[in-house]
């Protein structure tokens, strides 16, 4: 088993965050910040993302930085950092080659994401506006800020504010051979035809390796 984990780092001007290796996505929702790993580094803007799985330093604009973090680990090993969010155990096979992709996922008022499943586990984040999720009969209210985890196999509905634009943004563990290919299925017939209104910016979309328990 492992566990997929978001952390919400609030970084204050030029402040640097160290973190160990892991699979891992940055994203930066206010702000600016620099990534440096393995002797490179890079700049992020807001609403851009980083990939990597060796340890890195994360340092904050002369503005200061919110980011969202996202880490895979090895069920037991202990959370890098004390800003953690969100946590949900996931079944990945070994054996088997996954990816991770952080995606952002736009919908104008009233926008409906028709009843779907996903071909693996992820974790959302929303960004604004407000959205209505429904799985196994229950519905739950998300507002910014707030995290959910959708597991991948279970059929969901997601309905949009009617007032104002919503958006969250996502990281999910998927099978490898599915990069740079949709990972939504949708669930009933009368829905695959209809128009979606849903608009997707890919930022990651990377191979990794598994994490191994120490």
């Amino acid at each position: 088993m492992y566990v997929l984990r978001l952390f919400v780092d609030v970084l204050p001007p030029r402040a640097a965050l160290a973190l160990p290796g892991a699979p891992r996505v940055i994203y930066v929702r206010d702000g600016q910040a620099r990534i440096a790993a393995q002797e490179q580094s890079c700049a992020l803007a807001e609403n851009s993302a980083w990939h990597g799985g060796a340890g890195c330093e994360a340092t904050a604009g002369p503005g200061g930085a919110t980011l969202l973090r996202w880490e895979l680990a090895a069920t037991g090993v202990a959370a890098a950092g004390p800003n953690l969010r969100h946590e949900a155990d996931v079944a990945l096979d070994a054996r088997q080659r996954y990816l991770l992709r952080c995606d952002r996922v736009d919908f104008p008022p009233g926008g409906v994401a028709y009843t779907h499943t996903h071909q693996g586990p992820g974790v959302r984040c929303l960004l604004r506006g407000s959205l209505e999720v429904r799985v196994h009969g229950g519905a739950q209210l998300v507002q910014p800020g707030e995290s959910w985890f959708e597991a991948g196999p279970d059929p969901v509905l997601a309905l949009a504010s009617p007032a104002a634009p919503t958006s969250f943004v996502r990281c999910m563990v998927l099978p490898a051979d599915l990069r740079g290919r949709p990972s939504i299925r949708y669930v009933l017939d009368e829905d695959r035809d209809k128009p979606k209104t849903q608009q997707y910016q890919v930022f990651i979309d990377d191979p990794i390796v598994l994490p191994r328990a120490d």
